[in-house]
């Protein structure tokens, strides 16, 4: 049986989240088709935080976004 993109976005925030510069995960879509986002506060191509090229089959792409910050309520 093939894991969700769910299952396998879980497994890749349990294995990334906390690794320097890494500030974030999500399920999202490049060339078409879906993927697994890595975001990270700097550039360097997650060399530092050494992030998987795929998760449970799905390919993970890697994003600089610059620092993420909760919005006050």
């Amino acid at each position: 049986m093939a894991v969700s993109i769910e299952d396998a976005h879980r497994h890749l925030s349990r294995q990334v989240m906390g690794r320097p510069g890494v500030v974030g995960t999500a399920i999202g879509v490049a060339a078409g088709r879906p993927c697994l986002k890595v975001y990270l506060a700097r550039g360097g191509g997650g060399k530092g935080a050494r992030i998987p090229g795929s998760c449970e089959g799905y390919r993970v792409v890697v994003e600089k976004t610059g620092t993420i910050r909760r919005l006050p309520s």
